[in-house]
């Protein structure tokens, strides 16, 4: 499903969704086609159960957004570790 889809279906709600297909320019993730996992009217809900799926599998490409934006934007930042871990 595309953005605009997503807010057509769940409008006014935070959705968890799932990326399936995304490709990256300048630093900016742009996220072709998504998969709503959930929709919530409480943000503190959604990025609750943001949390217990990416703990439960960190290699799923999992975002929270509000469906009253208009656009969505994520941008890539480099991980750059972790300091005192030896």
């Amino acid at each position: 499903m595309d953005w605009p889809t997503v807010r057509e279906k769940y409008p006014e709600k935070w959705v968890l969704v799932e990326a399936l297909s995304t490709q990256s320019l300048n630093h900016k993730r742009n996220i072709n086609n998504m998969s709503v996992i959930s929709d919530f009217l409480n943000p503190k809900e959604a990025w609750s159960s943001y949390k217990k799926l990416h703990l439960s599998d960190p290699s799923r490409e999992l975002y929270v957004f509000y469906t009253g934006n208009e656009l969505i934007e994520v941008i890539e930042q480099p991980f750059t570790g972790i300091r005192g871990l030896q």
